[in-house]
C-alpha cells in the first residue's frame, strides 16, 4: 500500500500526510542529470513525487561512476544517455511515478516544452548561462528553483522564490569571468556533490508539499574537506535587477547562446544545427572509419584525436578539444552543414 511506502515518510510531522499527498500531485523538473542531478532524482523518485522530468543532453562514461549514483557500468558500456539510464532506474525504484526522460539541451528554443507544467526546478547544470536560462523563464512564470554547485569539496545551494525574494541575477548579475575551476581542473568528490543535492531536494520536497513557509532563505555554503559547513542571509532583493525588476529576460531570449566547453570534459557541444538525423543512415555512411556505434539514442565514432557523439536532434558533442572552430569543421566535415 502506497501508506505503507512512504510511512517513515508520512511520519515526520512537518511534511505529514497531506505533505505526501501533495508531492503525489506535483512535477519536479531536473535539469542536468549528473553528480547533482542523479542524487536528486533518486531521492524524489522514492519520496513518491508525482511526476518527475530528467533533462540531460549527455551520456554515461566511466569517470561518472565516482559520484552520479545512478548509473553502472553497463550504463558507461553502452554509452546510454543520462537522462534514459536514469529513467530506466528509476523505474524500477519506483513503479507508482511517471518519469520522463529529456535527451536535450535546454536552451532558449527548448525551454517553453521542457520546463513547461514544473512546480519547482532543480539545477543539476554545470554552467552558468543555464543557469541565467532557467532564473529567466522561472522568473516569467512564477515557478521556484534551487540552485546548487559543487567543485572539489566545496558545494553551494539556495533556493530562488519569484516575486518573495531575489533572483539568480540579484545575486550573480553576470557569469563570473576569467579561468572557473571544474570538475576537469580542480576534481569533485562525490560526497559534497551528494549533501548538495540532497539540501537541493529537501528544499524541493518543501515547496511540493506546501511547507513555503519552512523553505531556507538563506545561501548554504560547505567545505567538507577542510572548511565548515555555514548558512549566510540571502542578499535583499536587487531594486534595479534586469530580471526580477525590468523583466528583461535576455537569456531567455538567447542574445547570448553560443556553443559551450562541457564542463570536466575536454568537449565542446554544437547544439545551433536544428534539425533531425537518422542515426542508423549516419552509420551506414560512416561505416569506413570504423569502430562506428549506434542506437536509438546516439552515434559515436572516433576520428584522429577527438570522439564525436551525434544525437537524432543534430546536436553533437566533440570530445578531444575546447575550440569551437574545430568541433564546428569536424561537425561539417562528418555531418554536413
Amino acid at each position: 500500500m502506497a501508506e505503507d511506502r512512504y510511512s517513515r515518510q508520512t511520519r515526520f510531522s512537518a511534511f505529514g500526510v497531506d505533505g505526501q499527498e501533495r508531492l503525489g500531485q506535483a512535477t519536479a523538473v531536473i535539469v542536468g542529470c549528473g553528480a547533482l542531478g542523479s542524487v536528486q532524482a533518486s531521492l524524489l523518485a522514492r519520496a513518491g513525487v508525482g511526476r518527475l522530468r530528467l533533462i540531460d543532453r549527455d551520456y554515461v562514461e566511466e569517470s561518472n561512476l565516482q559520484r552520479q549514483v545512478l548509473y553502472t557500468e553497463d550504463d558507461a558500456r553502452e554509452g546510454l544517455p543520462k537522462a534514459e539510464a536514469a529513467r530506466r532506474h528509476l523505474a524500477r525504484v519506483n513503479s507508482r511515478i511517471s518519469v520522463e526522460a529529456a535527451i536535450a539541451d535546454l536552451e532558449p528554443r527548448t525551454a517553453e516544452d521542457l520546463l513547461a507544467g514544473a512546480s519547482v526546478i532543480l539545477d543539476g547544470t554545470d554552467n552558468f548561462e543555464t543557469r541565467l536560462l532557467i532564473n529567466d523563464w522561472a522568473v516569467r512564470e512564477s515557478v521556484p528553483w534551487i540552485y546548487g554547485a559543487a567543485v572539489g569539496s566545496y558545494g553551494i545551494a539556495f533556493t530562488v522564490l519569484p516575486s518573495a525574494g531575489p533572483c539568480f541575477r540579484c545575486v550573480y548579475p553576470e557569469p563570473p569571468g576569467g579561468d572557473q575551476p571544474t570538475c576537469e581542473t580542480a576534481g569533485v568528490m562525490g560526497a559534497v556533490t551528494s549533501l548538495i543535492a540532497s539540501v537541493q531536494v529537501m528544499e524541493a520536497l518543501k515547496i511540493m508539499a506546501g511547507k513555503a513557509d519552512s523553505i531556507r532563505r538563506k545561501i548554504l555554503t560547505a567545505d567538507l574537506w577542510s572548511g565548515p559547513i555555514r548558512e549566510a542571509p540571502l542578499p535583499p532583493r536587487e531594486p534595479a535587477c534586469p530580471c526580477c525588476d525590468a523583466h528583461d529576460f535576455v537569456w531567455l531570449r538567447g542574445e547570448k547562446r553560443a556553443p559551450v566547453s562541457l564542463c570536466g570534459r575536454n568537449a565542446v557541444q554544437i547544439h545551433d544545427r536544428n534539425r533531425p538525423i537518422d542515426l542508423l543512415q549516419l552509420a551506414e555512411r560512416l561505416r569506413s572509419l570504423g569502430g562506428v556505434r549506434a542506437n536509438e539514442f546516439a552515434l559515436r565514432f572516433e576520428t584522429g584525436q577527438h570522439e564525436m557523439t551525434i544525437f537524432p536532434d543534430g546536436r553533437a558533442i566533440i570530445k578531444g578539444t575546447t575550440d569551437t572552430g574545430i568541433a564546428r569543421g569536424l561537425y561539417s566535415r562528418f555531418i554536413g552543414n
